[in-house]
Parts: C-alpha cells; structure tokens; sequence
C-alpha cells in the first residue's frame, strides 16, 4: 500500500481519536444533539445508495437539519469520517472458532462473511484502495479472528499475516469484478472476442482452444471460492 503524505500526519491522528472514541467533547456551547456514529451512519446510506463521491458534508448536514459547519463538531473532516464509514460498515467480525474441523473451515466461513461485507458496501474499495488507513476496532477485530483461526497451525506469525494479506486480496479483487461487471457490455465483449479468436484461431491455439472448451462460459456458485481453496491448499501444504 501507499504510504500518505507526511502533511497528513494530523488526519491520521484525528481518525484514530474519531474510530476509537478518544476525541475530546467540547466544554463550551449547547449540548450536543448528533454523535459521530449517527453522521457516519447516514453517510454510510448515502454511499450504499449513490456511491462513495456522493457523500459530501453538506449532503449529510441536510439529513439532520442542520449547516455543514456544526458536523465539524463531531467530525475533523471527510477523509476521517470516511475511515469511521469503513469500520462501522465492517461491522464487528464474524465468529468462526466454533466452526468444527479447524482452521480452514473456518477461513472459508470468514472469507466467506467478509465477501458478503464487500458486496453489501461496495464504496468501501474506493474508499480503502491504495492507501496506509488508520484501522478501527472492527477492522483489527476482523483481523485478529483470521490469525486466531491460524494459531496452532504451526505457521510463523509473518505467515499467518501473509495468509490473511492474500485471502483480503482475493476478496477485494472479486469484489471490484461484481463491482465492475455490466452484462450489456459482457455479452458484447464475448461476443467480440469470439469472433476475433475464430478469425485468428491459427495466432491464439491454446486460446481458441480454451474458447471451444467452454473456459469463459458463465460459472454457477460463488466466484469467490475457486480461488479461495487455492489459496488455502497452498497454505495447507506449508504446513508441518
């Protein structure tokens, strides 16, 4: 991931005071009527509706009734009500450890709950791609139940980190093809390329072949879990 720029050093200090409820409350002025978490809150509806760039301060300050100067009062600003967007949309992680079989079932139960998260908050890519984000309670929660489900399995701690790195990985990357997808345009991209593969069959062997063998015919179930057994068998097979 990218590193921020150092001029953003006081932001990310603001967001960890915002996602783990250590900002100071003002002792001056009226009692306060909103809290982070309800601002957050429609922002998230706003997001899940209309997209990440529709969430504005002064859209959300017209759902309460009130200016966007008085939100500056629970929140910095938007990139830090942005990282309160992405854990409180998380949510709290899934349980997995009394899932019996052990430690790969209960990956794919929580690979499984984290793909649903994705596919319920699609914003949440943008909002999290390519860059070193402040994490919350929820989102090092999600963290600590996928190493939990590692412990024991005699993997060094930099493996069960880099095993959980992949499984996000997999998930996001599925997560941005849904996110992606329009079936006018996939039809017409099929249709495309088939007839460019027919006509240059004798250029592309392996791929006309693959063509004429089905390789890019829809699949039924979850497209998260071809690659997410392989990544699990690859783990499998490091273990002592």
């Amino acid at each position: 991931m990218s590193r921020k720029p150092a001029g953003s050093q006081g932001s990310a200090k603001a967001s960890f005071a915002l996602l783990w409820g250590e900002q100071g409350q003002p002792s001056r002025g009226p009692k306060p009527s909103l809290t982070a978490g309800r601002i957050a809150g429609a922002a998230i509806r706003i997001a899940d509706e209309e997209g990440l760039d529709a969430v504005s301060l002064a859209r959300i300050a017209k759902e309460f009734d009130v200016t966007a100067m008085a939100l500056y009062r629970y929140v910095p600003g938007k990139a830090e009500l942005v990282d309160l967007m992405v854990d409180l949309a998380i949510g709290p992680p899934v349980p997995v450890a009394d899932i019996p079989g052990g430690w790969r079932p209960q990956l794919t139960e929580w690979a499984r709950q984290c793909s649903a998260v994705y596919r319920r908050h699609p914003w949440i890519l943008a909002a999290t791609g390519m860059r070193r984000q402040i994490m919350g309670p929820h989102q090092l929660g999600w963290l600590d139940t996928a190493l939990a489900a590692l412990a024991g399995t005699g993997l060094s701690a930099a493996q069960r980190h880099e095993t959980f790195l992949l499984l996000v990985g997999h998930i996001r990357n599925i997560a941005q093809q849904t996110a992606d997808h329009d079936e006018a345009e996939s039809e017409e991209w099929a249709r495309l390329t088939a007839d460019v593969v027919k006509r240059h069959a004798d250029r592309f062997p392996a791929l006309t072949s693959a063509v004429a063998e089905g390789a890019f015919v829809p699949r039924g179930g979850d497209p998260l879990d071809f690659g997410l057994q392989r990544i699990l068998d690859g783990v499998a097979s490091l273990l002592p």
